[in-house]
């Protein structure tokens, strides 16, 4: 019996930038990319700052890597996991990183990786500088993961209005359907899934309160959403099309 082969994924985590009470929410979505092959987690330890992260560990098995504050105003921490990155990089054990900061230092960190052909997931909260969102192949905001396990801070549903009157959303929900269509204008939902995660690393369905690009599509009323046999295997396939389109 073999075994099925997962991305083997480099969590780093900067303590200094991120807090302890999303780690059950992060390493469940890691798992849905691959396996935490290595889990480190930078900051000064010796620190009351760090207490709440001190706690949850050994738990969920994190190593933490210790770096002293040695100049005021500079943040030691942030080189120290960029050194760290680059040696895990050059060992060539590793299909991609998950980088947890919103800080912008670590912009030059992931597209350096990304050259290297590796993928890399960040997380970070809804401040996080656009560069670095963008130098991610992809980005999960924090306040998703945060609504995950709690459910007094989930994400509200967006109504039809509201999506519809988000024209940056509804411009690339359109786009990556077109891109994604045939001559008739039906696209399966899988291929437009893609399309929108290579224009835009930050989307995800639920940071406008749905689980599934399929939700979010109807819920906007845009779109024609189609379900289909298909194949010898009689696989369900899911097709949509801009209404703009229909014949």
């Amino acid at each position: 019996m073999t075994m099925e082969k997962t991305e083997r994924l480099a969590v780093l985590i900067d303590a200094d930038n991120t807090q302890a009470t999303i780690i059950e929410g992060l390493l469940a979505e890691v798992a849905k990319y691959g396996t935490s092959s290595v889990k480190r987690i930078y900051g000064d330890w010796t620190s009351t700052a760090l207490r709440s992260w001190k706690e949850v560990l050994l738990e969920y098995s994190i190593q933490p890597i210790q770096q002293f504050g040695y100049t005021k105003g500079k943040n030691a921490t942030d080189s120290a996991m960029i050194i760290d990155a680059m040696d895990l990089l050059y060992t060539g054990k590793f299909n991609g990183f998950c980088i947890v900061s919103s800080d912008s230092d670590f912009t030059k960190l992931a597209s350096r990786i990304r050259e290297s052909g590796l993928f890399v997931y960040g997380f970070g909260e809804k401040k996080t500088p656009a560069a670095f969102v963008s130098a991610c192949d992809k980005f999960i905001y924090i306040e998703v993961l945060r609504a995950k396990i709690n459910e007094n801070e989930s994400i509200a549903k967006k109504s039809m209005t509201e999506l519809k009157r988000d024209a940056r959303l509804v411009r690339l929900l359109r786009n990556a359907v077109e891109a994604s269509s045939d001559e008739s204008g039906w696209a399966q939902l899988a291929t437009t899934g893609s399309n929108i995660a290579k224009q835009s690393p930050e989307f995800d369905p639920r940071n406008y309160g749905y689980i599934r690009l399929g939700e979010l599509l109807a819920a906007t009323k845009l779109f024609d959403i189609e379900e289909r046999i298909v194949g010898e295997g009689q696989s369900k396939t899911i097709y949509v099309r801009d209404k703009r389109k229909k014949v």
